[in-house]
């Protein structure tokens, strides 16, 4: 059965990897609408390809030459947080969101339609406001898949059994750029050394989080609310071949894992049709070839960034917020060249002990998470170099 498809973030790298999923499966797979950031030739150039009804640049100084671009094609346009929200809300059976940071926040809220597949790759939806995400979910009656190649292996892995029965998940990582440097060295880290990632292409700042080990942080918090698993039975490994994404280890002592070559279509793939698997002309995972698979405890004195995280996760409330928010502004930083490489956790730490006696709860809506964001991202640039 063909499904209809609109796609939030459709020219970063999730965006271009789900245009190639969809090219590969015409028939299985229709788009309604795309949504872009900046860059109107891109997006345009993507709806075209994508056959497309209706194009929404998130910036709303580009509607003229999105139109422009777009024109002679009968695909309609729109520019402004009002055309996202109005992409996301038109008629589709799924909606990939990956618009990256908390801009995804409000166009990922207002995907939440009755019937609908989420195929989840923005972060924030669950780091900033996961309960209230969640809640929305599953009281309306959405499914939400997770396209992050390790929560999606979690959730095959998960398929085995009962989630009482399981003792432990784990995700991996990489271990970044650094997982062999000493702390010093770390200490004295170029951000082009910090932005080069071992396996996969993301984002600049995926990148840096990447390095700092941040990003597996969040993804625990991610895991918390995806799953339903308490702090004390997530955990992350080290696995530097990036073939293992998760694994879910049982009472009974057995271990069920979630295996691919690192490419992101596999995940994506498995997100947009679930129970009905999309065939991928994709090359197939080789053990013999590959020969050994390597694991290692996560390092926490090299790397703070996953103990504040885990730290945040462990607080509830509105911690991961506010750990998410001092995040991005010191990354910010870092890659502007004006603080080092440690000074990213030093920060976080700083914003996040400034909140901790205030105890505040988890928030309730899109607006709560926004509200508490932009605090602590003030209170983080208070504490940068001028």
């Amino acid at each position: 059965m063909t499904r209809t498809l609109t796609i939030l973030g459709a020219t970063g790298s999730i965006g271009r990897s789900t245009a190639d999923v969809v090219l590969a499966h015409r028939d299985d797979l229709q788009v309604e609408a795309v949504v872009g950031g900046r860059d109107a030739e891109a997006l345009a150039q993507t709806a075209r390809r994508l056959g497309a009804k209706f194009a929404a640049l998130a910036d709303d100084k580009g509607g003229s030459a999105l139109k422009a671009a777009l024109s002679g094609s009968g695909i309609g346009s729109g520019a402004g947080a009002s055309a996202v929200v109005e992409a996301a809300e038109r008629d589709a059976d799924i909606v990939l969101a990956a618009i990256s940071g908390t801009a995804g926040l409000r166009p990922t809220h207002a995907a939440l339609k009755p019937g609908r597949r989420i195929a989840l790759a923005n972060k924030e939806s669950l780091v900033c406001a996961g309960a209230a995400f969640m809640a929305e979910a599953r009281r309306i009656g959405v499914e939400v898949m997770p396209v992050d190649s390790e929560h999606n292996a979690l959730d095959q892995a998960l398929a085995a059994g009962r989630t009482r029965d399981v003792e432990k998940a784990f995700i991996t990582a990489t271990g970044g750029p650094f997982r062999t440097w000493d702390r010093e060295r770390i200490a004295k880290a170029s951000v082009a050394e910090a932005s080069a990632h071992p396996v996969w292409s993301m984002g600049s700042k995926i990148n840096i989080d990447s390095a700092t080990l941040m990003n597996k942080g969040l993804e625990l918090i991610e895991a918390h609310h995806l799953f339903g698993l308490e702090p004390e039975r997530l955990d992350v490994v080290v696995h530097p071949e990036a073939i293992v994404h998760g694994l879910v280890q049982w009472t009974d002592g057995a271990v069920t894992a979630g295996l691919a070559l690192p490419d992101m279509k596999v995940p994506i793939a498995n997100a947009l049709r679930h129970h009905e698997r999309l065939a991928m002309a994709l090359p197939r995972l080789d053990l013999a070839a590959i020969g050994r698979l390597s694991f290692e405890n996560a390092d926490e004195a090299r790397f703070p960034c996953l103990a504040l995280a885990r730290a945040a996760l462990r607080a509830g409330g509105a911690m991961p917020t506010i750990l998410n928010a001092a995040n991005e502004i010191a990354v910010a930083e870092f890659m502007a060249g004006k603080i080092g490489f440690y000074a990213i956790s030093e920060k976080v730490e700083l914003v996040c002990s400034s909140f901790a006696g205030r105890n505040l709860g988890a928030p309730a809506t899109v607006s709560d998470a926004l509200a508490i964001d932009e605090e602590a991202r003030e209170a983080a640039r208070q504490l940068m170099p001028a």
